[in-house]
């Protein structure tokens, strides 16, 4: 027995007056009955048994329920495309469409004729105006999808020309090797890590080629003695140029100068570019296929492409994005570092003198998600003790900052500016300093 001379099975709640319990009797609300009934008679047993006090059965029980879904993080990483917070938040138009999109909607029908119409046009037709370079246009499910399905469709059996400097790893231990050897193809790498040059494609190309692989390296940076060869050189090969451009930017952005973009990759001869919907594009998870339209044509036929196609919530969010670019992401890639520096100040302000020791310095954000490596963005954080750090994370309201020697830095660039109020009371929460 816990406390020595009273047997807790005597005083342990009944399930019925925990399930009336507010916040349990709203977790049945979302994650029905049996399974909240399960997390408190679990916990009932476990006071018997003496491991917990019967008055923490309530809690103990809170704590066994699964969790009903994802919870929204407040980004204050500074970061714009932070890849395990799901990269690019969706715009408020993109969030309605695809609320509209969630029950019976238009995705494969034409309400005009009452016949059969092409799945996700809207979305598609909304791309093929973004870049008109493109004289074609297809959707996957993610980028990796859209390379998968080129190499597939076009060199199943045949031979990929790709420099070695641009076999890249993309993220959690998936190789660009190994994903194209599971279509069939096989690669030939050409050149060194640091140097490719233009005959050392040309010295590959054969009546085996599929393809020239053109890669954007989006999370990496090779300097000092490098030569790379751009696509309007290899588009003089007498074969297909399929480009990934990895990060969705459809035209040129001043801020992004090195990143290459779906419009001008087109234009410098490529005949296949591949990108993603959800990085700098600044919508759902998607991968893009662009370019001419015989070559797009055989990617849309291929029966794999069946099992890759996305689903009518995506070209939702996908078709609202390239109506109104005025994403979030774009929002967070382009502010003004003095209105971050004021907005900072502020919550700083507000904060109060209880010895927070809350400081506003300045700072640099990246725009992480894969994409422009080398890019810095200039930004003013609000540096805290590093021991908020945890009590944000696992607040109510999660508050994501990044932790640097000692110190949290909170980076309001990426936190819209309706949520600072939020971001305050998060912090408020944490008791001060005595």
């Amino acid at each position: 027995m816990r406390d020595g001379s009273v047997d807790p099975r005597r005083r342990v709640p009944r399930t019925d007056t925990l399930l009336a319990d507010p916040r349990l009797a709203a977790a049945v609300a979302t994650l029905g009955r049996d399974r909240v009934k399960a997390a408190v008679v679990h916990a009932q047993e476990r006071a018997r048994r003496g491991e917990i006090a019967p008055d923490e059965v309530r809690d103990a029980a809170l704590a066994g329920l699964p969790a009903p879904g994802p919870r929204t993080v407040l980004n204050a990483t500074g970061v714009v495309l932070h890849t395990n917070l799901g990269r690019a938040p969706l715009s408020p138009t993109a969030v309605a469409a695809v609320a509209a999109a969630t029950g019976h909607t238009d995705v494969e029908l034409d309400l005009r004729t009452g016949r059969r119409a092409r799945r996700g046009r809207d979305a598609l037709d909304a791309l093929a105006a973004a870049v008109p370079a493109a004289a074609a246009v297809h959707v996957v499910n993610n980028g990796a999808a859209a390379l998968v399905l080129a190499a597939t469709a076009l060199a199943a059996g045949r031979e990929i020309v790709v420099s070695r400097g641009e076999l890249v790893e993309i993220g959690d231990g998936f190789r660009l090797p190994d994903l194209l050897e599971s279509t069939g193809a096989r690669l030939r790498e050409v050149g060194t890590t640091n140097r490719t040059t233009l005959d050392d494609y040309a010295a590959a190309v054969g009546p085996q080629t599929g393809f020239v692989l053109k890669v954007h390296p989006s999370n990496f940076q090779i300097t000092g003695f490098t030569s790379a060869t751009p696509v309007r050189q290899l588009a003089t090969l007498d074969v297909p140029v399929v480009a990934d451009i990895g990060s969705g930017l459809l035209a040129p952005d001043p801020l992004l100068p090195d990143e290459p973009d779906a419009a001008g990759t087109l234009r410098a001869g490529a005949a296949l570019v591949t990108a993603s919907g959800d990085k700098l594009l600044g919508g759902p998870q998607a991968g893009l296929l662009l370019g001419d339209a015989t070559l797009v044509e055989r990617l849309r036929r291929h029966p794999l492409a069946r099992a890759l196609r996305v689903d009518k919530l995506t070209l939702a969010a996908l078709a609202a994005t390239l109506h109104r670019p005025d994403t979030p992401t774009r929002t967070a890639l382009h502010a003004d570092p003095a209105a971050l520096r004021r907005r900072v100040e502020l919550l700083r302000d507000r904060l109060g003198a209880d010895g927070r020791k809350a400081e506003v310095v300045p700072a640099v954000a990246v725009v992480g998600g894969g994409g422009a490596p080398g890019v810095e963005l200039d930004s003013w954080v609000l540096s805290l003790p590093e021991r908020y750090a945890v009590p944000l994370r696992t607040g109510d309201q999660p508050v994501l900052g990044r932790v640097v020697r000692g110190r949290l830095l909170l980076d309001l660039r990426c936190v819209p500016v309706d949520a600072d109020e939020a971001v305050l009371a998060a912090v408020l929460r944490v008791p001060g300093d005595d």
